[in-house]
């Protein structure tokens, strides 16, 4: 009613998760997810490792679009890349919506977070595996 004050429920923490993930275009409903404490150069080239196991055919290369964030664009990364043989691909600044990834971080987010109260980081973990393993399949061909 008007005037009166609404209660929201939160958690009263800040839960954070930090995934870095992988779209192969011919299988969307099925992308590489790896959850890392930290998101920086080391774990983007520990991810490269993750894609290589999924496409382990070193002869071929796999192709990786990126966008500016310093940790993609740091010599490390560049140069693991180059040692297993990914071909690194970057955005222009300020143009996520070129790179296919980003409309699935977005369906994720509307799908598994947005306007939602999880009582713990465990519903929140769950929702957001829920999102990976059932809903995902059904909608990948949107993207």
């Amino acid at each position: 009613r008007k005037g009166q004050r609404k209660a929201v429920k939160t958690t009263g923490s800040r839960t954070r998760l930090n995934i870095m993930g992988a779209l192969n275009l011919k299988a969307p409903e099925h992308p590489l997810i790896c959850e890392y404490k930290t998101v920086n150069e080391y774990n983007v080239s520990r991810f490269f490792n993750e894609i290589r196991k999924i496409y382990p055919d070193y002869q071929q290369k796999v192709h990786v679009i990126l966008d500016g964030a310093g940790y993609h664009r740091s010599q490390l990364v560049k140069d693991w890349a180059e040692v297993v043989n990914i071909k690194l691909h970057y955005l222009p600044p300020y143009s996520p919506n070129l790179n296919p990834i980003e409309r699935m971080w977005k369906l994720m987010n509307e799908h598994a977070r947005n306007n939602r109260y999880f009582s713990n980081s465990r519903e929140f973990r769950d929702a957001i595996s829920e999102f990976f393993s059932h809903t995902l399949p059904g909608i990948a061909g949107f993207l």
